[in-house]
């Protein structure tokens, strides 16, 4: 990884661009995310319902990168500003995101339904697995950490899959086979999720749903009430410090935790390197702060998911378009995982007694996370789309510890 080199050590790879100054490449990357999310709002096009705009933020930098002009690309494969995102940007956005988490909460509201989401998010492990196991031949060796990045936004979302690339030292080509499977899986899933509506009786009869459990659930959520306020200046400044200095000390103690892990349990040297252990670091140390004052900081959420596009769209500039060609045998896999996650997701259902709301929704805060949840909750029940976002954050709690499992357990299950 280029994330922990030196910025000349990094800039010696760049290649002829038209855009090459490190400055002029964050303004690039920015646009693209910018442009179609303007797109998405300005034309309300329906297309951007089935296909989020991530794929295009993704996509459009691979072509800028990779497609020449009389002998340049537009913006470099490689840039200081590429590992900089990597070393700063990735810690900020996690400690943003995480610090809203609120357990409780989704543990009072959804009762059982958590548990539903719990064995989803089994399933999504379980899948990964066995979906490696029958398509791994015809992929890659590495591809195994492809499976582990794409684990990472079915269990929590976007951010977890950037920071499981990291983890696993994913390659980019890898992670764009695991964006473009997440979108693939996303126009057949999301349908489903929101036409099992259709179904509810039936459904709710076959789990066993007691009576009084809808009732019950949308009592609990009407005495949630989210108490957001426009950020004020001192807050922002709050938020700031929290964010560096968290970041700041994933960096400093990182190297001496993963020196001392390799030191002291030498097979886990190859799993707990200083990425790994940066990420771990950070993703514990936000879940703690969760817990006290600084959840109520306002606008994080917003602040940390606008980090994670402009990555995604750095990762998608250093990609290689011949990377891709595996795309067919990933796709193969994704379809067997996500139908795994969904027996699973059933199973669940029926073990617990637990309505086809909840469940839709579980799934869709595991496989879509918190852009997809809001959407099935309020095409189920529009009293659960505050918590529905709660349950969305559960999954990134969980995701930056249970997504490299999953990519480990998945090289391992086939002796890689």
């Amino acid at each position: 990884s280029d994330a922990l080199l030196p910025p000349d050590a990094s800039s010696m790879h760049e290649t002829a661009a038209l855009i090459s100054s490190p400055i002029g490449v964050l303004a690039i990357l920015c646009a693209v995310a910018g442009f179609f999310f303007y797109l998405e709002q300005a034309t309300r096009a329906k297309l951007f319902q089935y296909v989020p705009p991530l794929l295009f933020i993704y996509i459009t930098p691979v072509i800028l990168s990779n497609v020449s002009l009389g002998g340049a690309s537009i913006i470099p494969n490689q840039s200081i500003i590429y590992s900089g995102l990597s070393t700063f940007a990735l810690p900020a956005f996690i400690v943003l995101m995480l610090i809203k988490v609120d357990v409780p909460a989704v543990i009072r509201i959804m009762g059982k339904g958590v548990l539903v989401m719990l064995m989803g998010t089994a399933g999504v492990m379980a899948g990964g697995v066995i979906s490696y196991m029958i398509v791994h031949r015809w992929l890659s060796d590495d591809a195994w950490m492809g499976f582990g990045t794409l684990a990472g936004s079915w269990i929590g979302g976007t951010a977890n899959m950037a920071a499981t690339k990291e983890m696993l030292g994913t390659s980019s080509e890898l992670f764009g086979l695991a964006v473009i499977a997440d979108n693939a899986i996303y126009i057949v899933w999301l349908p489903l999720l929101l036409v099992s509506r259709n179904f509810a009786d039936r459904f709710n009869k076959w789990a066993r749903v007691p009576p009084e459990r809808l009732a019950a659930m949308e009592a609990a959520a009407e005495l949630h009430v989210e108490e957001e306020h426009p950020p004020t200046m001192p807050e922002y400044i709050f938020l700031a410090a929290i964010v560096i200095g968290v970041t700041w000390m994933g960096i400093a103690l990182a190297p001496g935790i993963s020196q001392w892990i390799g030191t002291s349990f030498e097979p886990l040297a190859p799993v707990f390197g200083e990425s790994t252990t940066r990420i771990l670091l950070v993703t514990t140390t936000a879940l703690l702060l969760s817990a006290t004052p600084v959840s109520r900081l306002p606008n994080s959420t917003a602040m940390g998911t606008a980090l994670v596009y402009i990555f995604v769209a750095g990762i998608g500039a250093r990609a290689e378009i011949a990377g891709l060609a595996q795309a067919p045998a990933f796709l193969l896999g994704a379809f067997i995982w996500i139908f795994i996650h969904g027996a699973f997701c059933l199973a669940g259902a029926w073990i617990f007694r637990v309505d086809v709301h909840s469940v839709a929704i579980a799934s869709a805060a595991n496989i879509g996370a918190a852009a997809s949840a809001p959407i099935v909750a309020a095409h189920h029940k529009p009293s659960l789309v505050p918590v529905s976002v709660l349950m969305a954050l559960l999954g990134y709690a969980m995701g930056n510890y249970l997504a490299p499992l999953t990519g480990y357990l998945a090289k391992f299950a086939v002796g890689q």
